[in-house]
């Protein structure tokens, strides 16, 4: 008998939604995501060095919203104002949960990767701002670009070489670039607000409040929750502060720890954590891969054009920063904390693997990206040079931590095969022995 046509939904969405949940399983992966995020940026060179990059800055200049809200914004505004709140609310509930519950809880762990992650962000902006200095005009506004650390690429560049690499470097890996997303966070916010209109961030204050009450009484359904978030959002947008902002600040609100009148420690995850599981594989597989394809398209007009672009100081500071400066402000500010407080260094970790990882922290695409257009807009010839800068330091950072890594890698496998091989090597008497 033919499958009715209510038959045939009920049947589809019985095998559909394993599906669409092994998807979001999949879209949880770091090197997944990673992986999403350099086709993205591939696509987006490919596209606007085409030719069919006409087609490309149309697509990026289509305006959607509407006006009477200040929302007609263009397509790529709206994956950088709107699409990366996502990626910053995710962030937010990461940042909570490590402040919370996780190593940032504890200062003594936590000193040595929060300072690492302040040398991070003060040596690249130094040495930017000394490279910078020459050459007038604007060039200054650009002295965060290099400051900041892409979660998504880093983990994932660990993740594919670090096989046999110590657990404690991913976790020093996690912790320095969720402090470098709070301290990115407030330099967004403090720096690179031009108009302040304060009626509209006061208002904002109501629906944070009352997405804030719903969430502390673990209250999950979407069909309040958002749009008291979108609210949020299009209020701190209003004021002048970026609109990711409103993300990082919709995340805070989430309770980490478990609810005692659900039942106390077996009561399940906390709401953070149900959250960023829910939001990640929409933050890893939409909203920052769309923002890379959108913003990561510059025309480079062949070799002569790439070198002119990196001819630009601001351009020169930014890969120095994130090459050089982050390396040099990584390391330098790890090695002090150890050296000279009570915080000491991971036991499992050597300095070798410190300075691989310092390098790996100089990939800056994301936030990288988005600072910069903060600083010279959407279409400049600067902005160009920006977008060429961050893609080139951030290959660079990638290439030089692989090549470091990978020789760490290979100690750490032929010390884990040499274990391997005596404790096979020491059971056999104990196996044969105990069969007899």
């Amino acid at each position: 008998m033919p499958e009715t046509p209510r038959g045939a939904a009920r049947l589809f969405t019985r095998s559909s939604w394993p599906e669409a949940r092994r998807i979001a399983e999949i879209l949880r992966e770091e090197t997944i995501g990673g992986l999403l995020l350099l086709a993205a940026t591939v696509c987006a060179l490919i596209w606007a060095n085409s030719p069919w990059e006409h087609s490309y800055q149309a697509l990026r200049e289509i305006r959607v919203g509407p006006h009477a809200l200040h929302l007609d914004l263009t397509l790529a505004q709206w994956t950088a104002d709107g699409l990366l709140a996502i990626f910053f609310f995710v962030a937010g509930l990461e940042l909570k949960r490590e402040f919370v519950a996780g190593d940032l809880r504890v200062p003594s762990r936590a000193a040595v990767p929060v300072a690492a992650a302040v040398g991070g962000v003060l040596v690249p902006a130094g040495l930017y701002t000394l490279i910078a200095l020459g050459a007038g005009g604007d060039a200054l506004r650009g002295w965060a670009i290099p400051t900041a650390t892409d979660i998504a690429f880093a983990l994932a560049v660990l993740a594919v070489i670090g096989t046999h690499l110590p657990a404690a470097l991913r976790t020093f890996l996690l912790t320095l670039a969720v402090v470098d997303d709070l301290l990115a966070i407030g330099i967004i916010a403090v720096f690179y607000t031009q108009h302040l209109s304060v009626i509209p961030l006061l208002l904002a204050i109501v629906p944070l409040a009352l997405f804030t009450l719903l969430v502390q009484r673990r209250v999950r359904s979407w069909w309040l929750l958002l749009p008291l978030a979108v609210a949020v959002w299009a209020l701190v947008h209003a004021s002048g502060i970026h609109a990711t902002v409103a993300g990082v600040l919709l995340g805070f609100t989430v309770p980490v720890i478990r609810s005692q009148a659900a039942g106390g420690p077996g009561a399940g995850p906390g709401l953070a954590e149900h959250f960023e599981h829910r939001w990640r594989p929409l933050s890893t597989g939409v909203a920052v891969p769309l923002f890379a394809l959108l913003s990561a398209g510059v025309t480079m007009g062949g070799a002569g054009g790439f070198a002119r672009a990196l001819e630009d100081r601001v351009a020169l500071g930014v890969v120095t920063g994130l090459v050089v400066g982050k390396a040099i402000g990584v390391f330098a500010a790890t090695f002090v904390v150890a050296r000279f407080t009570r915080a000491s260094l991971d036991g499992d970790l050597a300095w070798v693997d410190v300075f691989g990882l310092s390098v790996l922290a100089g990939i800056g695409f994301t936030v990288a990206l988005l600072v910069g257009e903060l600083a010279y807009g959407f279409d400049s010839a600067r902005a160009d040079h920006v977008k060429v800068a961050v893609l080139t330091g951030s290959v660079a950072a990638a290439a030089l931590a692989t090549v470091v890594l990978r020789l760490r890698n290979r100690v750490y496998r032929r010390l884990h095969e040499a274990e391997t091989a005596d404790h096979d090597h020491d059971g056999i008497p104990d196996v044969y022995e105990a069969s007899q």
